[in-house]
């Protein structure tokens, strides 16, 4: 799935429609890793942005403030340095809930299953339980189902948000917007929430082996901050 290729599409529906999709559609694209795509299309995503609610809007205008007065190459190791070396950074949303254990696996191929569902398939540099994969889906494949995903790992999410924010990272921004089409927190996710932010997700380091290459995983080492 490429988030640069249906972001003008998006840009171009009628303001009538319903705005979350839009706004999943860019923030799927500012996720991603930055390369010479995201710079290309800047301008239309300030257009985009613009047309969101200001909870949604703005954040995503101050994030490509920093895009646009950043080097790519700067914007590119901040991203690895960001989400491939800090755990708490991590952007593979089942992790937070499964951590590195048998269930995230049945976890990724439910995700593979949604998605396959909706005629979407995924290259083989993605995996799909990535934040910026899981956004895409949500706004170009099944906006209904994405929205349940998404709401499945609010918890998830909102730590992640919370990770950025401690770190002063300007992806922060994005996670901010993305927060901002969800319902709030209720009692339990904000339970959760606080749970993960004290012990982290489960340890057990078997049964991925199909599903997630090493690469694509969080660092061990790196992160525990």
């Amino acid at each position: 799935m490429t988030p640069k290729d249906t972001l003008r599409r998006r840009s171009n529906r009628n303001r009538n429609d319903t705005w979350t999709p839009a706004a999943w559609q860019i923030q799927s694209l500012l996720l991603a890793y930055p390369d010479d795509q995201l710079l290309r299309h800047t301008a239309l995503a300030r257009r985009t942005a613009a047309a969101l609610p200001p909870p949604a809007g703005h954040p995503l205008d101050r994030f490509l403030d920093h895009v646009e007065r950043t080097p790519l190459t700067e914007l590119a190791a901040d991203y690895v340095a960001t989400f491939d070396h800090r755990k708490r950074c991590c952007p593979f949303l089942t992790y937070y809930a499964h951590g590195d254990t048998r269930k995230r696996g049945v976890a990724l191929l439910r995700l593979k299953q949604a998605y396959a569902a909706a005629g979407m398939r995924l290259t083989d540099d993605e995996l799909p339980d990535h934040l910026a994969v899981v956004l895409e889906f949500a706004a170009a494949g099944d906006p209904a189902a994405g929205a349940a995903l998404l709401q499945e790992h609010r918890a998830g999410v909102e730590l992640l948000r919370l990770a950025l924010t401690d770190l002063g990272s300007p992806w922060a921004h994005v996670l901010e917007s993305v927060c901002a089409t969800l319902t709030p927190l209720a009692g339990d996710e904000r339970q959760a929430v606080a749970r993960l932010a004290a012990e982290g997700p489960p340890e057990e380091q078997v049964g991925l082996a199909p599903y997630t290459p090493p690469q694509f995983m969080p660092d061990p080492v790196e992160g525990r901050r």
